[in-house]
């Protein structure tokens, strides 16, 4: 654990400089400068102790750190999320002083700590969707609409540049989104314009220590590498540049999706797609796969553009291309989908539904499972037993007692039982990506 102790003094006494223009000045940031330009990425709640707080996803490290410190002079209705991923022995520690220093900053702080990562192949992978898990779901019960995230302006490039190296398309080389919209919870990530050295100037010059991970300098890591090769300058401006127009490109694209979606697509509750008689474009049908799937990451760009041009019944990622009487559907393939899990109130299946018990009804001895083959024809709603197959279902032992999406119920109580369809990603995009770079018009103090 290396400290990185800044001077001692009230963060209000020191010097504050602007945002800059350029994303690589290592200029510290001014909290006005933040503000504005975070109050351009809203909206936001109003700052009321008696409404939701605003969340934090604080690691201790010099950006998440820093945003905190800048985030509390923007709004005292703040909630940071620390999570203790639990691979290294220092972690609790670190995790702890973190919570501490939150704490002394005035900033209230929960600690989250992960028990089931195991270091092996793919552990950033593994870290990074087990992080989002659990801080989505610490949002969820906190009532956050928004989650703040420190990724930063070096952050971003090297995200580019591992994404040319493998080939993404357009949509990728946008990088990460200023915005991103989940089902529960906004993703919003205001530093992007900001270089990772100028935030831990910004700590240096308020008198602020923070945490660095040792595994950031692992040249196993594949983004380490990346940003050990981005030292030259003008190669970070102009994979920045690249970011901007493919963000705004993206943005475009998307409202041009939204639109064919809105007149030809209907996205069912019960979590399949009737697509109409013509398959569209590739890269819609993507999404639509990737939505019904309950997937993170989107199909290969090389399958889907087979199953568009075949025009056939198939099955991609987890998902069947079915053609029913009024035009082709998206469902889920039976075999792919989750293992049964413990029916209770917040329960997520399948990563795409969520279960709401009503107050009275425990789930105790319940779980939640795909409901099978074996509805009769009068309680499918006309839909076939194939579709009918991949809905969930509440399950006591090896008896089905509720199809809430059929209205379909054996046991009393269960009749007013319900899942959310709620996949992880939206079929369209709708987040804010390539921001226009201008300079914020205030005094220096």
């Amino acid at each position: 654990m290396t400290q990185f102790p800044g001077r001692a003094g009230e963060a209000e006494t020191q010097p504050c400089f602007a945002l800059p223009d350029d994303p690589f000045s290592e200029a510290p940031v001014s909290p006005r400068a933040f503000i504005a330009r975070i109050e351009q990425l809203g909206p936001w709640l109003p700052d009321d102790p008696a409404l939701p707080p605003v969340g934090v996803a604080v690691s201790g490290g010099g950006d998440s750190l820093c945003l905190a410190w800048l985030a509390r002079h923007w709004r005292k209705n703040l909630l940071a999320f620390v999570v203790d991923h639990g691979l290294r022995a220092e972690s609790a520690e670190e995790a702890r002083l973190t919570v501490q220093r939150l704490t002394a900053m005035g900033v209230p702080a929960r600690l989250l700590t992960l028990t089931t990562l195991t270091k092996g192949p793919g552990i950033a992978e593994r870290a990074r969707q087990a992080r989002y898990a659990v801080l989505a779901q610490a949002s969820r019960e906190a009532g956050c609409l928004d989650l703040l995230l420190g990724h930063q302006a070096d952050d971003q490039v090297e995200t580019i540049r591992m994404r040319q190296e493998a080939g993404s398309g357009p949509d990728g080389l946008a990088g990460m989104g200023w915005v991103t919209a989940l089902p529960d919870v906004r993703l919003v990530r205001p530093l992007l314009s900001v270089s990772r050295q100028a935030l831990r100037n910004t700590l240096r010059q308020a008198g602020l220590a923070w945490v660095d991970d040792p595994s950031n300098q692992d040249m196993r890591a594949e983004r380490v590498r990346v940003r050990h090769s981005l030292l030259v300058q003008d190669t970070r401006h102009t994979l920045w540049q690249t970011g901007v127009k493919a963000g705004a490109a993206r943005m475009q694209r998307d409202a041009e999706r939204a639109a064919v979606l809105a007149r030809q697509v209907t996205l069912r509750p019960e979590g399949w797609a009737c697509v109409g008689p013509d398959l569209p474009e590739p890269e819609i049908l993507s999404g639509l796969i990737r939505c019904v799937g309950g997937l993170i990451y989107p199909p290969s760009p090389a399958a889907v553009a087979r199953l568009q041009t075949a025009g056939q019944e198939a099955t991609v990622s987890g998902v069947q291309l079915v053609r029913g009487q009024t035009g082709w559907f998206l469902v889920r393939e039976a075999a792919a989908m989750a293992a049964p899990v413990p029916a209770e109130t917040g329960a997520r299946w399948d990563n795409r539904f969520e279960l709401r018990l009503p107050p009275a009804v425990s789930g105790e001895g319940l779980r939640i499972a795909p409901a099978g083959l074996g509805l009769e024809r009068k309680d499918r709603q006309g839909w076939p037993a194939r579709f009918c197959a991949t809905l969930p279902a509440l399950w006591r032992g090896d008896r089905r007692v509720a199809v809430p999406h059929l209205g379909w119920c054996l046991e009393e109580g269960l009749n007013q039982t319900h899942f959310l369809f709620q996949p992880p990603v939206s079929v369209t995009g709708s987040g804010v990506y390539g921001w226009p770079e201008r300079k914020v018009d205030q005094p220096h103090t």
